[in-house]
């Protein structure tokens, strides 16, 4: 069984850190970099940098920030935001980043998944599939951070993004986003049953068994949080460590290092 991965995701919008609920009501917790110098320090396996606005405002990726951002990161790291084209993917990597999550434009042109996973390896090709659970009792696919219903529903399109090569998928419950309820259990579960690629669960972490949960009831690959290390004592650290007294095997880290103070203090 493959190790499983703790990752921090990082909101971003003009530098600025945000946080909301159900992609919604953002508010400024923090600055990027000093939240990645702190993540550097506990032994998170690698982060998400998710740069907001990008797509709604129709611009480029920012290539410059991602740049800053790859000087001060020292684990693995994940960008994704406004990325509708090969020649962003290449420029993103070659800005540092060591992978890119891809969401709304794979809607309007599934094959970007395709040409990218054959252009750069799929290793680097994260499909986002954001979900809400509607009033009609169904799940539903949306883009554009929430905004759109895009007509999918996630066990379809996670087997073609599947079929098209991505690496892996990022899957985020909307509805659960930032209230620290718990993981969608059996989101998470139609979804790996579905595919064979890792997924990696998102949206509603609030202690550790609910991490633990999407991994061994979900059948999660990895767990990706935000509210419950921006706002809580809670650390990466510490959840791996819950893990493996519930026998999940994780990446185990000798080096001692020492604490820093969080930033959201």
């Amino acid at each position: 069984m493959l190790k499983i991965r703790v990752i921090p995701t990082l909101l971003w919008k003009n530098y600025s850190l945000v946080k909301g609920v159900g992609f919604d009501s953002w508010r400024r917790v923090g600055s990027v970099i000093p939240a990645i110098k702190v993540y550097n320090s506990r032994d998170v396996d690698e982060l998400f940098l998710f740069d907001i606005t990008a797509t709604s405002e129709n611009r480029e990726p920012d290539d410059k920030s991602i740049k800053d951002f790859a000087m001060e990161c020292s684990v693995p790291f994940t960008v994704g935001g406004g990325i509708n084209k090969l020649s962003q993917i290449e420029y993103l990597l070659h800005s540092g980043a060591d992978k890119v999550s891809i969401n709304s434009y794979s809607y309007n042109r599934p094959d970007i998944i395709k040409e990218s996973s054959n252009t750069f390896g799929s290793q680097c090709i994260v499909a986002s599939i954001d979900v809400k659970k509607n009033t009609d009792g169904q799940y539903h696919c949306y883009s554009n951070c929430g905004k759109k219903n895009t007509g999918k529903k996630p066990i379809e399109w996670a087997k073609e993004l599947e079929q098209l090569g991505c690496g892996e998928i990022l899957l985020t419950s909307i509805n659960l986003d930032g209230t620290r309820n718990g993981y969608d259990i059996n989101l998470i579960s139609m979804i790996t049953k579905a595919v064979s690629v890792p997924v990696i669960a998102s949206g509603g972490a609030g202690n550790y068994n609910h991490m633990v949960s999407a991994i061994k009831d979900g059948g999660a690959s990895a767990v990706a949080a935000a509210s419950i290390f921006h706002f809580t004592e809670k650390t990466p650290l510490e959840a791996k460590k819950k893990m493996k007294e519930c026998g999940i095997p994780v990446r185990d880290y000798f080096i001692k290092r020492k604490k820093i103070n969080s930033f959201f203090s």
